[in-house]
């Protein structure tokens, strides 16, 4: 078996960066480059296939990988036909093989998805313009998800079903935390774990993110993420923090007389050694945490929170104002709408590689394409001269899939000229702005009237073979 080709089409860097308008002349064009991807392909030691009867190269897997994980139907027969009928129309049709890109897409370095990832993202942030930001200020928001995963022995033994679901009727379900930019939509961190079990919780996966955080920007969350030990370990890094009060902190503030009672400065007292924690880490943590309690009241009709606590370590209420750090906290709903960007429109609820060490390929695939979709969402919020986040992700999506195998074959010149066009048709394709709007719960579209699986398959196979379970009237 042999993976590589002498075409000379997406057989390059610059092949897998066309249709996400990564051309020189466009906006952003240094975020990435044909160079980086080539170094992380060095660096992670992805070399295969040069045998010059072989097709698939590092290059093409990577460009074929991310057109499955945007692709709505995501299917590896889909994926390799769109690489052989837009780049091999010259090779026999039974090459057209996905056992082949298989095999390719598994010698892809996992290292090499996660560094092309946060690289994407860390360009974005670094380039962002100073009215994308808050108060000039990076903000990173923090929440998590669960997706399901194919219901096999390998990935049951890592991510095991809940166990309140009966062995054969569940799927294994792991559990992802995201940082994700405020400015950019971009995911600058990841961390998967399962979805129960010691240490398994989003606080637990988030602080395994801590040292991607960088200095002077602000952590914005809800109030799962609101501990001494998580407030404490991010000042040390230089971090500051805006999160919900949690509900069972309510009646552990101590008042500071000389501040206000809608924003004041209250005391954390320092609690016990939690067993995660080393000794050295714990001695270096302050016996009292200062932080300030910002409370404001909520009249809008539809909303479910009357009195809005939030704490944060901005100190200074006169540099953040009560109305700022409120406005700023009802900008985590931010995060609600990129988790459903992840889930649903690129469809991350459901994964399905067989193994976990696939499984893992399939998550940094699926956020390198999302930040790829965000990056050319930057890119016309740019050429329109607003914020990135108010360009549809769906559009932009949609847009860069329609344009893949065009942009695929176009002359460097062409691409310049497409992507123009794109950008600026895509400037149109603005999100709805739609403040403090009101939704009920509720879905007014019915399921389907399916009977749910009481049993496991196999059993309730055999017992219909058997003769059981069979309506009576039919």
């Amino acid at each position: 078996m042999s993976f590589s080709t002498t075409s000379p089409r997406a057989s390059s860097g610059d092949d897998v960066l066309a249709p996400f308008l990564g051309a020189e002349g466009l906006p952003f064009a240094d975020v990435l480059t044909a160079a980086d991807i080539a170094q992380a392909f060095a660096d992670e030691h992805v070399s295969f296939g040069h045998a010059p009867h072989s097709f698939w190269t590092p290059a093409l897997t990577l460009w074929t990988f991310l057109s499955q994980v945007l692709d709505g139907l995501k299917s590896c027969r889909a994926a390799v036909w769109r690489a052989f009928t837009a780049l091999a129309l010259d090779r026999p049709l039974a090459e057209c093989d996905t056992g082949n890109y298989c095999r390719a897409r598994a010698k892809l370095a996992t290292g090499v998805l996660r560094r092309l990832t946060l690289q994407v993202a860390r360009g974005l942030e670094k380039e962002a313009r100073a009215d994308w930001r808050w108060k000039g200020r990076p903000v990173t928001l923090v929440d998590g998800f669960t997706a399901r995963l194919a219901d096999t022995p390998e990935n049951q033994a890592v991510y095991p079903q809940p166990n309140t679901q009966q062995p054969g009727l569940g799927f294994p379900l792991l559990r992802v935390v995201a940082l994700l930019s405020l400015a950019t939509a971009a995911c600058a961190g990841l961390a998967v774990g399962p979805y129960q079990g010691k240490e398994s919780g989003e606080p637990s996966l988030f602080r395994t993110l801590l040292k991607q955080l960088t200095a002077g920007s602000i952590v914005l969350a809800d109030r799962f993420y609101c501990s001494y030990f998580l407030v404490a370990l991010l000042q040390a890094g230089g971090v500051d923090v805006v999160v919900r009060l949690h509900q069972c902190r309510a009646r552990s503030f101590r008042r500071s007389a000389a501040a206000g009672v809608a924003d004041q400065v209250v005391q954390w007292l320092k609690p016990e050694q939690p067993e995660w924690m080393d000794d050295a880490t714990y001695a270096a943590l302050p016996e009292v945490l200062r932080v300030r309690l910002v409370q404001k009241t909520i009249t809008i009709p539809g909303f479910r929170v009357n009195k809005l606590q939030v704490v944060t370590t901005l100190l200074d209420a006169a540099a953040y104002t009560t109305e700022e750090i409120a406005a700023l906290y009802h900008k985590r709903w931010q995060v609600e709408l990129d988790i459903r960007a992840i889930k649903a429109t690129l469809q991350m609820e459901e994964l399905r590689c067989l193994t976990p060490f696939m499984v893992e390929k399939e998550i940094w695939a699926h956020f390198l394409g999302y930040n790829l979709i965000r990056k050319v969402a930057a890119q016309a919020a740019q050429e329109r001269g607003v914020i990135p986040r108010a360009i549809s992700f769906a559009a932009t999506q949609q847009a860069v899939l329609g344009s893949w195998d065009k942009l695929t074959e176009a002359s460097a010149a062409a691409r310049v000229r497409l992507g123009k066009a794109i950008l600026k048709a895509l400037g149109k394709e603005k999100v709805g702005d739609r403040p403090n709007r009101c939704e009920p719960r509720a879905k007014k579209r019915r399921p389907k009237n399916l009977k749910l699986l009481m049993k496991p398959r196999a059993q309730a196979r055999a017992e219909l073979l058997a003769g059981q379970g069979v309506d009576k009237e039919a």
